[in-house]
């Protein structure tokens, strides 16, 4: 599948790794499986690049229209999940 991440140019080169690091692992989820402590990890480390919800909003909702993966549903069933287990998503 190709397509584009949603990158804010104000961001620095280590917050657009970071973020590209985060949605990656949203990516494999849906495509294979996730670790479940490596997503909350990841998603920690990209709220403090994206601290505002309403931001947040418009990435997940960016990425989604271009990939079909929603960060929300996959960060709330790791949430959900026990530490160490690995999340796969349904892709819809």
């Amino acid at each position: 599948m190709e397509y584009h991440y949603p990158i804010d140019e104000s961001w620095d080169t280590d917050e657009v790794m970071d973020v590209i690091h985060f949605l990656q692992l949203i990516e494999k989820a849906y495509e294979d499986k996730a670790n479940r402590d490596d997503l909350l990890h990841a998603y920690h480390r990209f709220k403090e690049i994206v601290p505002s919800k309403m931001e947040e909003k418009q990435i997940d909702k960016k990425f989604n229209q271009q990939s079909g993966y929603s960060t929300y549903r996959t960060i709330q069933k790791a949430k959900q999940a026990e530490n160490g287990e690995t999340i796969t998503m349904a892709y819809k």
